[in-house]
């Protein structure tokens, strides 16, 4: 019986994020209520509040769990010994999560509502960009021990990597330009890029 009200539970939260991601692509965060929330996810106002204390808190999960579904979590980074296979890993799994739709269409709803409302891009740095390379610095920090490699300053190492995999696709899209010149190159890209940037930074 717990077991079976857990479940319910998660499935409810999953509709609320799901729903939520939605409205604030689809309408942005200042159009979007939690009314209109809990209506397109199925339950009630009060169960919307019961897992998310605020409009910001669900708009942060909403950008966490966009992460979680591209397996960009910390799980990832668990083996400090074998950064090439993680990297690697986290490559593919970053590469396809920024260039999809709903990606997409949240960076450029904060970028549309930055003058009038630039604590939505604050929030979506926190909750996106900002977890992502603290997760990179703590794991260059761990791999740094092994003396494979020296990353300097472990932060802007991450920056480094996120925006190189960036590529040109993800600036076409941001532009609404075609990308299907790029789409069979894409993975070869990725591992490239990641080689490139491990062999910069091993020690000799």
């Amino acid at each position: 019986m717990v077991q079976s009200s857990i479940s319910r539970s998660e499935q409810k939260k999953a509709q609320i994020l799901t729903a939520a991601i939605d409205l604030f692509c689809g309408q942005g965060f200042p159009n979007t209520s939690m009314d209109e929330v809990a209506k397109k996810a199925g339950v009630s106002k009060q169960t919307v509040y019961s897992h998310f204390g605020s409009k910001d808190d669900l708009f942060i999960a909403s950008i966490e769990s966009k992460c979680v579904v591209h397996q960009v979590t910390d799980e990832l980074f668990t083996n400090p010994d074998d950064p090439v296979s993680a990297l690697m890993q986290f490559g593919s799994y970053f590469g396809e999560m920024i260039i999809s739709p709903e990606a997409l269409d949240v960076f450029k709803t904060c970028v549309a509502q930055s003058d009038s409302h630039p604590e939505i891009s604050q929030l979506f740095f926190n909750a996106g960009p900002q977890h992502l390379l603290g997760l990179l610095e703590r794991y260059f920090i761990e791999v740094e021990q092994r003396h494979t490699y020296r990353f300097g300053d472990c932060r802007d190492a991450g920056v480094r990597l996120c925006l190189m995999l960036f590529g040109e696709m993800r600036l076409k899209l941001e532009l609404g330009l075609p990308v299907d010149d790029l789409v069979a190159n894409r993975e070869t890209y990725i591992r490239d890029t990641v080689a490139m940037f491990l062999r910069a930074y091993r020690c000799d």
